[in-house]
């Protein structure tokens, strides 16, 4: 059962990934395990007391890293763990969101990072 809290911790984070990163918590907790369905979006938006539109962005972020899968008429459901292409992506925007509150724009890390 998939149990998400958002935390103040994370409160600089734009509020989708905020629910992303609880989201994507619960999953590698084994709270929510492959094959099972998540509550309804609109559900967990009025649990947590956002907008249902941050939970759809936050639940199309976790599919385009493979840990959700949308299903016509079945819902959303948990396709695998926390990968390592997922704990990738997150550190990614982590580094990009530190970058931007440094003064850095998006071309000049990508460029920092070629040039390791």
């Amino acid at each position: 059962m998939l149990n998400v809290e958002l935390r103040g911790e994370s409160e600089r984070l734009p509020l989708y990934e905020q629910v992303a990163t609880e989201i994507r918590r619960a999953i590698a907790d084994g709270e929510s395990k492959p094959g099972e369905r998540l509550p309804p979006a609109r559900d967990l938006a009025a649990v947590l007391g956002v907008n249902a539109n941050t939970v759809f962005r936050a639940l199309r972020l976790l599919r385009d890293e493979g840990l959700l899968e949308f299903r016509r008429g079945r819902g959303v459901t948990v396709t695998g763990t926390a990968t390592q292409r997922g704990v990738v992506l997150s550190r990614a925007r982590d580094l990009l969101q530190f970058a931007r509150r440094q003064g850095y724009h998006r071309d000049e890390l990508i460029r920092i990072i070629e040039s390791l």
